[in-house]
Formats: C-alpha cells, structure tokens, sequence
C-alpha cells in the first residue's frame, strides 16, 4: 500500500515547509498551487517535484485534482497549517499497512470494526487560534475527513464547506490533528472578507429571503450566544470571548455581502 500526500496551498511561505517535513513517511507529495505570489512553490521544491498550478478557486474541484493525479492507493489530505504528530503518523500506519483495529466506527468509542471496512476516515482536530487551543466554542472535536482509500473515493463537492462522497463507511482516528489556523486577528479577517462574499454568493443563488436590520441583529446574537454559552466559549478565557465576538462578526457579514448583492440586482 503507498499513502499520496496532497496539499492545496496559496501564499503558505510560512507553513509549508514545516507541513511537508512531517510528510516524509508518504511514498508520493503532491502540492497543488493557486498562484501564490509569495516563495511557497520555490520552499516546497525542495520536498517535491510534483508541484501543479491551477486557477480554480473552488475547494472541491481542486481536491478533485488532486486525486486525479495521485499514484497512491490511499489519499491523504493535508493543509499548510495542519499538523501530525507521530503518534498521529502511527495509527495512520497502523490503519493501513497493518489492518488492526485501529479506528472506531463513530465519534464516540462504542463500536469498534476492523480497517478494512473503512473506506475514509475523519481525523479529529484541535483548532489553535490565536495562539490557543479552544476546547470549547463549538471548535473541539471538530472531526475533519482526510484519509482516503483511492478507489473508494468518488469525488468532494461544495465549494466553501466542501465534502466527500465515498463508496463504503468513514472510520475515526482517536490522535488528533493540530490546526494553527488564524494565528493573528488580521488574517482572520483578511480570510472572512474572501470567505462571506463566497458564501453570500451562495446564497444568492440559493434564493435567500431579501435581508433586514433584524435579520442581521438576530444572527448576530444567535452566533454568539451559541459559541460563548450554549458551546461553552467561556470556559476558553478570552480567547474564547474574541472568537465568539468574531463568528458573530462573520454572521453579520455574510450577511451585508448579501445585502448588497439583493440591492445591486433590484
């Protein structure tokens, strides 16, 4: 069995070199690139000659791509900010070149089953933000698919929130996977300026009812309602308070992007 390792990546100058280090047990790294304008493509030749541009900005297509040009029999999704530790690359091992019991078939440990019934499995993620990693605010165990089984995967659509379809079932990882994402509040926003006009635009398609104050102010509230108390965003510190103040935030937005698309087409 040989393990591909794909990254997408765009401007990651600052993450890529350490993600592809710890990518040294794939037999095959493939880095998929969106016209980074900073050195990510000439830091990641000196781990791989399998480096691709492409123009597409849609998640979905190009991890699609990715699989297309992967000799590998299983596929293994890795961002730029994502981590794996080496108990992280044992069980990876383990699950397999080793067929063990390894994974359980649900995100809580009460039914186990062998590797080979699993077609995929979900990695569980602790997200670091701004310096911290958040145990709570609706971030922790944040089960993400990134193992897959070449020929059991049939594709990954949706363009923000994208997702795969696979033939056979998901099994779980019990290590988790380390996320630096978000490590300054000026990125965080660069990134929610991008993400809510894609969203917006969504759901514009999607025929989203015309939007008002109140729509706006209730998300808001709901947003952080949820995040701070309901998912206990306290217990986070303060880091927990900015991130619920800032997902609120990104309701709002999404939502004025909307807004303003409704008005242009009136």
């Amino acid at each position: 069995m040989k393990i591909s390792a794909l990254i997408l990546v765009k401007d990651e100058e600052e993450m890529i070199e350490d993600c592809l280090k710890q990518l040294n047990f794939a037999d095959q790294i493939i880095v998929l690139d969106q016209n980074s304008r900073d050195n990510t493509v000439g830091i990641a030749r000196k781990y791989t000659k399998d480096i691709f541009k492409t123009k597409e900005e849609g998640f979905d297509k190009n991890r699609n791509t990715l699989a297309k040009m992967a000799k590998g029999d299983w596929l293994l999704y890795v961002d730029a900010d994502e981590r794996l530790d080496e108990t992280l690359v044992k069980e990876i091992k383990t699950a397999i070149y080793e067929d063990k019991y390894a994974a359980y078939l649900g995100p809580h440990p009460t039914k186990w089953g062998r590797t080979a019934e699993c077609s995929a499995f979900y990695f569980p993620r602790k997200n670091i933000i701004l310096g911290k990693w958040l145990k709570h605010t609706g971030f922790w165990p944040d089960y993400v698919p990134r193992l897959f089984k070449c020929s059991k995967l049939v594709k990954w659509q949706g363009k923000v929130h994208e997702s795969p379809q696979i033939i056979g079932g998901f099994g779980y990882f019990k290590t988790p996977l380390s996320h630096f994402t978000a490590q300054s509040m000026s990125k965080m926003i660069k990134k929610s300026i991008k993400w809510a006009k894609i969203e917006a635009e969504l759901s514009l398609k999607d025929k989203h009812p015309q939007v008002t104050i109140l729509k706006v102010v209730k998300a808001m509230l709901f947003e952080f309602i949820k995040r701070f108390f309901i998912n206990k965003g306290f217990l986070d510190g303060t880091v927990g308070l900015i991130e619920s103040v800032y997902q609120a935030y990104h309701k709002a937005m999404v939502l004025t992007y909307l807004w303003e698309m409704q008005t242009h087409d009136k």
